[in-house]
């Protein structure tokens, strides 16, 4: 189902270029399809033509952006199997899981779509003493311009929706570079866009590797900078110039289950499964720390253990598989390394642990040092650490004891808990009776701390690209000129 070879967009048009970049079946190893890179002065060519399609792009009218909008919509319901199936092969995604990211990346330009009509502005009152008496305020949101759009592999379709979808609503041109390891779905989405009546320039996607990105960072012609991925962003952000940036660089992710929890650990637990080893952990909210209560904590671990075991693992393309393989041999080493240096320091692995290239089993860690890497850091792999707690407030202060502050969440039937938990909790936002995992993507989403600064969530990204523009409006006090 794949094309043998996939080109570049360079300003609207598809361009096949002499130098390729190859796409590996994460499961396989073997070389599934190749992309077409484009040259430095290519890469120049995307930006300023996106420059040069701003007052275009400005002028394309909202229910003009709709339209475009809510083609996308059509027509990548009618390429679900093949944008799925791509998926699948280049992020090594099991295949129910793809269908479901599929789905989602329809859903976030349907709300894009709706979202592109109603961006609205305000009338303010002024007249808040007789000094501004006669004075009238009204905004509007006029497109910010030229943007740049960083992804990464492990959500290749909904977070490239996620930047892509809000810059049309806003009518700003993009250029967008998605990551060298899954850029598939994000040139099957410029075959979509190409079909449109999007102004000339409006767009570009550009397969490269980090070492020919720069431009997209440092370019003064681009108005903002959104960069999903590593802790390498703030270093995006110190070369980014006067743009704007706005960037969510992961965490590690923490869940608290308290002592109301007793008469319901089985369905707590699936979703604990599910938010620690969904897409193998390669998650920015995957759960990666569990507190739970001391009365608990017992029942629990062995219901975690049990379930963790029991989760069928290998070929993504099969319709039962659970975990598949990360994204390549490399970072389960790292993180193969990482558990064995926490067992070398006092950690027992409860189950999982064991490697095989890229194949990383389910693990449960407990008693891991908070200081060692495989607390401390984000994992982004298939495990999960377990820890119990006594006082609601030691829990509170282990979640809060990290560099990172995505997202965190709390099972609980007590209400002080969870409204306590959604004030002190350092964290983007607060996921009650659920795991940190959950996301809807018409929702405010984003961090504090490490794990970056602004917030994804359509809407939210559209004001991100858009400028407030102000008029102000003194009452005349006399009499209109004759005639």
């Amino acid at each position: 189902m794949l094309d043998a070879h996939y080109p570049c967009y360079i300003a609207n048009k598809a361009v096949t270029t002499k130098t390729r970049m190859s796409v590996i079946d994460k499961y396989s190893g073997e070389v599934a399809s190749e992309v077409s890179v484009p040259s430095d002065a290519q890469v120049e060519k995307a930006i300023a033509s996106a420059a040069a399609a701003a007052p275009a792009m400005r002028n394309f009218k909202p229910f003009q952006r709709q339209a475009v909008l809510e083609h996308c919509v059509r027509r990548f319901t009618e390429r679900r199997d093949e944008l799925a199936y791509a998926l699948c092969v280049e992020a090594g995604k099991p295949i129910k899981d793809s269908v479901g990211e599929v789905t989602r990346l329809i859903e976030t330009f349907k709300i894009a779509a709706e979202e592109a009509v109603r961006i609205n502005g305000e009338t303010l009152n002024l007249e808040i003493s007789a000094r501004t008496a006669g004075y009238h305020g009204f905004t509007r949101r006029v497109p910010l311009g030229p943007v740049s759009f960083i992804t990464p592999f492990n959500f290749p379709l909904n977070l490239v929706a996620h930047k892509v979808a809000p810059a049309i609503a806003a009518g700003c041109p993009f250029v967008l570079k998605p990551a060298e390891r899954t850029p598939l779905g994000s040139l099957i989405i410029g075959q979509v866009l190409a079909e449109t009546d999007l102004p000339k320039g409006a767009f570009s996607v550009l397969p490269l590797d980090g070492a020919h990105a720069g431009p997209l960072v440092t370019d003064d012609r681009f108005r903002l900078l959104s960069f999903t991925g590593s802790l390498l962003g703030w270093d995006l952000r110190a070369r980014a110039g006067k743009k704007k940036v706005t960037l969510e660089l992961g965490g590690n992710a923490a869940c608290i289950v308290d002592h109301t929890q007793a008469g319901q650990l089985g369905a707590v637990v699936d979703r604990l499964i599910f938010g620690a080893f969904y897409q193998s952990g390669q998650s920015c909210i995957s759960v990666q720390r569990i507190y739970a209560h001391e009365s608990i904590y017992d029942e629990l671990r062995k219901r975690l253990v049990n379930a963790a075991k029991k989760l069928k693992t290998g070929d993504p393309k099969k319709k039962d598989t659970f975990l598949g393989p990360m994204v390549d041999e490399a970072a389960a080493k790292r993180l193969e390394g990482w558990i064995a240096d926490a067992r070398k320091h006092g950690a027992k692995v409860l189950c999982g642990g064991n490697r095989k290239g890229n194949m990383l089993d389910a693990t449960v860690v407990e008693g891991v040092n908070p200081d060692l890497d495989l607390s401390r850091r984000e994992a982004f792999g298939p495990v999960v650490l377990l820890a119990p707690y006594r006082h609601f407030d030691d829990a509170v202060a282990a979640v809060n004891a990290s560099d990172f502050g995505l997202q965190a969440g709390i099972f609980t039937q007590d209400l002080d808990h969870a409204m306590r938990a959604w004030t002190e909790l350092e964290q983007g936002g607060l996921i009650v009776n659920d795991v940190p995992s959950f996301r809807v993507d018409s929702m405010p989403y984003g961090g504090v701390k490490s794990s970056g600064i602004g917030r994804e969530g359509v809407r939210y990204a559209i004001d991100d690209m858009s400028d407030l523009r102000l008029m102000v409006m003194r009452e005349s006090g006399w009499a209109s000129p004759a005639g």
